[in-house]
C-alpha cells in the first residue's frame, strides 16, 4: 500500500502509516505536480493546504481513499471522489476536547481577569483591587448547541459546580436527562444565564443569532464566550452592550472577519481574545493525524470505515438499482426536517410497493443523513448517521407495507417532535424521476430540487396570486407550483419551486397575507 502525505501532519500519524504502508511526505506541491505524482498512490492524506480538485482526482488511477487530518473537507472535491468510488474520510472528533477545554479556559480567564492582571503586573503595577473577579461555582451556564464540543463543555462545567441550561432543538429530553441538564429555549437561556457559550455551526439560521434583541433579554452582567464560529454574535452590538454595562465581558476565540483588524471589541478592557486557538493543541494535532492515518489504513484493507464523508463504493449492479431511491430518501429527510419544528424524538420511515422488496436499510440511513446534515455542522454520512441519531436519543422506526393503489412504490418519512409531527412522501416516476407526492395529508406533485417555498393556507381566492405578485415584484421567478387540498375552502398546502433563495424580508411580506398561517423556505 502506497500513501502520499501532501500537508504537514503530526509525526505520530506518519509513524502509524509506516507500520503498514509505504509513505512519502511531499508538501507544497502545485496542482500539476500532484496530478503527476498521484498516479502511483493508493491513498492521499491532506490537511487544509492541498486542494484536491477534480483534475487531481481524475488523474488518480489507483487512488482508493482520501484522508483529511481535520474536520472540514472544503478543499476536497467530494463529488468527484464519489463518482470515482474513492472514499473520503475526515477526523471529526480529534479536536473536540481541545475546543471544550479552550472554552472553559476562556470562561475562567474572563471571570478572574487573568489576561488583564498578567499585563498589569508585567508593566510593574500591583493593582489587586482592580482585578477582583467572580466565581463560576453555582452560576448558571447557558449553552447554545449540544454537539460534540457543547457536550464536553457540559461535563466540565458541571465539575466546576455550575448549573447548566442548554438549547439544542435536536436533542431529546431523554438525552438531556442523561447529561444532567435542563433544556430551555434561547429566550430562557438569555434571561437566566450568568454565562452564555455558543457551540453551533455558522449558517443562515445562526448568523447573528445573538444580536440587538437578544442582548436586551439578557440578565444584567452576563458574560459571553464564543469559541465556535465568528458571525454568530453580531460584534458591533456586543461591543455596545459591553460599553453600556449590560454585558460584563466577553471571551472570543473567533471573529466574523479573521484576523479582526477593525473590530471594536479589540479595544475593550473587559474583552479577552485569542486568535482561533480552539483546536491548537499538540494533542489535537496528534489526534487528527492518527485518526486520519488509521481511517486510511482501514479503507485500504477493505475493513469497516469510520468517519466516511461520502458513501463507500458498491457494486455497479447494486448501485444501479438503489441509487435513485437513495437520492429520494435523503431529500425526503431533508425536506421533512426543514418543515418541522422542535427537537426530534422519533423518525419513522415506511416503504410500500416495489421499493419494499429491496434492502431498505441503506435507504433509512439516507433519510437520517438528509435530516442530520441539516442539523449539524460536522459531516454526516452512511457510516455515522445511525450512531449520531442514537447518541441524540432519536428513535428510528422502519416499516414495510403492501402495495398502494396510487403508486408503484412509495417512501413516507414522518418526524415527531414535542410540538407535533410532519410527514412527507415521495416516489419515483419511471424509476428515475423523484417526486414529492404528499405533505401530511395533502396530495401534491412537486420536484424535490433547489429552492422551494412550502406554505400552509386557507383555500380561498387570491392567496396564490398575492404570493406570485410579491415574488414577481422582487424578481424571484417561479419554476413550478403545486397545490394540495382536502376540500374546497378548507386548509391547503402550496409548494413553489423558485429559481433563487427568498430573503427573510420577502418571507415576512408573504406571512402577512390574510389566510396564510405558515410559510417555510426549503433548500434541496
Amino acid at each position: 500500500m502506497k500513501v502520499i502525505v501532501t500537508d504537514p501532519i503530526s509525526e505520530e500519524g506518519v509513524k502509524r502509516l509506516k507500520k503498514e504502508a509505504t509513505v512519502e511526505v511531499a508538501t507544497n506541491l502545485s496542482e500539476s505536480e500532484l496530478v503527476e505524482q498521484i498516479k502511483d498512490y493508493d491513498a492521499l492524506i491532506v490537511r487544509s493546504g492541498t486542494q484536491v480538485t477534480r483534475k487531481v482526482i481524475n488523474a488518480a488511477t489507483k487512488l482508493k481513499v482520501i484522508g483529511r487530518a481535520g474536520v472540514g473537507v472544503d478543499n476536497i472535491d467530494v463529488d468527484a471522489a464519489t463518482e470515482k468510488g474513492i472514499i473520503v474520510i475526515n477526523a471529526p472528533e480529534g479536536n473536540t476536547i481541545s475546543a471544550a477545554e479552550h472554552t472553559i479556559a476562556m470562561m475562567l480567564a474572563l471571570s478572574r481577569n487573568i489576561p488583564q492582571a498578567n499585563a498589569s503586573l508585567k508593566r510593574g503595577e500591583w493593582s489587586r483591587s482592580k482585578f477582583v473577579g467572580v466565581e463560576v461555582n453555582n452560576k448558571i451556564l447557558g449553552i447554545i448547541g449540544l454537539g460534540r464540543v457543547g457536550t464536553e463543555v457540559v461535563r466540565r462545567a458541571q465539575g466546576l459546580g455550575m448549573q447548566v441550561l442548554a438549547y439544542d432543538p435536536f436533542i431529546s429530553a431523554e438525552r438531556a436527562e442523561e447529561l444532567g441538564i435542563q433544556l430551555a429555549d434561547i429566550d430562557e437561556i438569555l434571561k437566566k444565564s450568568d454565562y452564555i457559550t455558543i457551540h453551533t455551526p455558522l449558517n443562515k439560521d445562526t448568523r447573528h443569532l445573538i444580536s440587538e434583541e437578544q442582548f436586551k433579554k439578557m440578565k444584567d452582567g452576563a458574560r459571553i464566550i464564543n469559541c465556535a464560529r465568528g458571525g454568530i454574535i453580531e460584534e458591533d452590538v456586543l461591543a455596545r452592550a459591553i460599553k453600556s454595562g449590560k454585558v460584563a465581558g466577553a471571551a472570543l476565540d473567533v471573529f466574523e472577519n479573521e484576523p479582526p483588524k477593525d473590530s471594536p471589541l479589540l479595544h475593550l478592557d473587559n474583552v479577552i481574545v485569542t486568535p482561533h486557538l480552539g483546536a491548537s493543541t499538540r494533542e489535537a494535532q496528534v489526534n487528527v493525524a492518527v485518526t486520519a492515518a488509521e481511517g486510511v489504513l482501514e479503507a485500504l484493507k477493505g475493513g469497516p470505515v469510520r468517519n466516511a464523508v461520502n458513501m463507500p463504493s458498491i457494486k455497479p449492479e447494486t448501485l444501479a438499482v438503489i441509487k435513485p431511491y437513495l437520492m429520494l430518501a435523503e431529500k425526503l429527510g431533508s425536506l421533512c426536517i426543514q418543515l418541522v419544528e422542535g427537537r426530534i424524538d422519533a423518525v419513522e420511515v415506511s416503504y410500500s410497493g416495489d421499493v419494499a422488496s429491496i434492502d431498505t436499510g441503506p435507504l433509512t440511513i439516507a433519510v437520517l443523513k438528509g435530516i442530520l446534515n441539516r442539523m449539524l455542522s460536522e459531516p454526516v454520512n452512511f457510516v455515522n448517521a445511525p450512531v449520531i441519531a442514537k447518541s441524540r436519543g432519536i428513535k428510528v422506526v422502519e416499516s414495510k407495507i403492501g402495495a398502494t393503489e396510487d403508486f408503484a412504490d412509495l417512501i413516507t418519512v414522518t418526524v415527531k417532535t414535542p410540538k407535533g409531527e410532519k410527514s412527507v412522501a415521495g416516489t419515483l416516476f419511471g424509476k428515475k424521476d423523484a417526486r414529492i407526492v404528499r405533505i401530511d395529508r395533502y396530495h401534491v406533485d412537486a420536484v424535490p430540487s433547489g429552492h422551494m417555498l412550502v406554505s400552509a393556507h386557507f383555500d380561498k381566492p387570491g392567496i396564490i396570486g398575492r404570493v406570485g405578485t410579491i415574488l414577481g415584484e422582487n424578481d424571484i421567478n417561479i419554476a413550478g407550483m403545486q397545490v394540495g387540498r382536502e376540500k374546497i375552502r378548507g386548509k391547503a398546502v402550496m409548494v413553489l419551486n423558485v429559481d433563487s433563495a427568498v430573503p427573510d424580508k420577502i418571507l415576512k411580506q408573504i406571512e402577512k397575507i390574510d389566510g396564510i398561517f405558515d410559510i417555510k423556505p426549503v433548500v434541496l
